[in-house]
């Protein structure tokens, strides 16, 4: 089995290097900025192109691993007849590959991923599907090559999964930020907050996060809660999302 890349980005490259890692072959990758295909090409040691006219049509999988919104303009522009094609996408349909193939699916792995930072794939979940029983075989034997946490999903679970991830991590990340912000513009670290971001981080590996919560919303501290809101008086958006989520608290 041979693979090619559509895609350079940092899903891609993690992607990418896990198959090369796992002794499958990546005969291309594909970006419309031939220097963005090369760097993930040297990596992967395959041939980089920026032209769809280039394309192999030898390849055994095409993966594509792209914005959301270049899903579709990708595949419009696609005609690989029976090859499978995949995307990598949490929230788009896999029926959207329609128009590349009669064989196509889904390669989804709920990580969070860098360009430079290494991914321990076989920590990964990955969720696949795809349009027949053949290829949904096909499909977990080249998924487990990459990891042993294997799952078939719809299209919807996979759309929830993906939406409960930003949460977890896109959100959480973004306050982290905003705890940043908020220590620095009096002068203290946010080295200070590490431990505890670690300490709760590692606290819902072993229980749901829902029998653990703690601070002022989920003891009703009224007072605290206003003190809190008082503090943030002068930055209104902030205020809002401390005030959202302190109900939302209360609420779940």
């Amino acid at each position: 089995m041979n693979i090619v890349l559509l895609g350079s980005g940092k899903v891609a490259t993690q992607i990418g290097k896990a198959l090369h890692n796992a002794g499958i072959p990546v005969a291309q990758v594909y970006s419309p900025t031939l220097e963005h295909a090369q760097t993930l090409a040297m990596q992967v040691h395959a041939k980089a192109i920026s032209e769809l006219a280039e394309l192999t049509k030898n390849a055994d999988v095409y993966i594509i691993s792209v914005k959301d919104d270049a899903i579709l303009g990708l595949v419009e522009q696609l005609d690989l007849d029976d090859k499978i094609v995949l995307h990598t996408s949490g929230s788009t349909a896999m029926d959207v590959l329609k128009a590349a193939s009669t064989n196509y699916g889904v390669l989804y792995p709920l990580q969070t991923f860098s360009f430079d930072k290494a991914v321990d794939f076989s920590q990964v979940p990955i969720a696949v599907e795809a349009s027949s029983p053949e290829i949904a075989k096909q499909l977990e034997a080249l998924a487990h090559k990459l990891s042993p946490k294997i799952v078939q999903m719809t299209s919807e679970q996979r759309l929830v999964l993906h939406i409960a991830a930003v949460f977890a991590c896109n959100f959480s990340n973004h306050v982290y930020a905003i705890a940043q912000q908020l220590v620095e513009s009096k002068g203290l670290s946010f080295d200070y907050l590490r431990p505890l971001i670690a300490e709760t981080a590692a606290k819902v590996q072993q229980v749901l996060p829902s029998e653990v919560q703690t601070g002022p919303a989920i003891r009703k501290d009224e007072k605290i809660l206003q003190k809190h809101l008082d503090f943030l008086k002068e930055q209104p958006p902030l205020q809002e999302i401390y005030r959202l989520l302190s109900q939302s608290i209360v609420n779940l």
